[in-house]
């Protein structure tokens, strides 16, 4: 395998129906099909990045969905958002990726310049901030087994925590360029 190249992992959940996008409030099929939607259209973004880095899959259970993308598979470990962050990370960095980013599928329209100025950051991390206080997106080039401890998931104060843990372990970081995400029924009104 070649690793001379940055690694995107695209953490997805698997689309089943009742288990993802339930804060949107609407049927869990229609929800399920709309997260479908999202992770399919940012892995079709990402494939303006080809030739700059390459593009993994991971879910949180075994799916069929994304198959028919020119992607690598994984499956995420246990664990909370941030260990499973942190071991797909890890893990990608032990095979000598120089550059790890995770990525999520719930940023529709999302510009690959985006995703390219994080990928350029020489930061230790770089932070794509999701304009409801999270992140969309986190590329690592090193770490630090505390990098999201204490960090409050899926809230508003993701990104602060999220900071704040990279400033106790003395990574370097930056914050790349804002966009939002689609989580409550307010972003799906904005996204139509």
């Amino acid at each position: 395998m070649e690793t001379a190249l940055p690694l995107i992992v695209v953490f997805a959940k698997a689309p089943v129906p009742g288990c993802v996008k339930t804060r949107l409030g609407i049927d869990p099929v229609r929800a399920a099909a709309l997260h479908a939607a999202f992770v399919g259209d940012t892995i079709k973004m990402l494939t303006a990045l080809q030739g700059e880095a390459h593009i993994e899959i991971s879910t949180d259970e075994a799916t069929e969905a994304w198959s028919g993308f020119p992607a690598q598979r994984s499956l995420q470990s246990p664990g909370d958002l941030g260990q499973r962050m942190l071991a797909a990370i890890t893990r990608a960095l032990d095979r000598g990726r120089p550059k790890v980013m995770l990525l999520g599928g719930d940023s529709p329209g999302l510009p690959a310049g985006h995703v390219r100025a994080l990928l350029q950051s020489a930061a230790d991390v770089a932070i794509g901030p999701a304009e409801d206080g999270g992140f969309y997106a986190i590329a690592c080039r090193k770490i630090s087994p505390q990098m999201f401890d204490g960090v409050r998931w899926s809230t508003a104060e993701t990104l602060k925590d999220t900071l704040r843990a990279l400033q106790r372990c003395g990574l370097s970081f930056e914050l790349g360029p804002a966009w939002f995400d689609i989580d409550t029924p307010r972003d799906l009104k904005r996204l139509r």
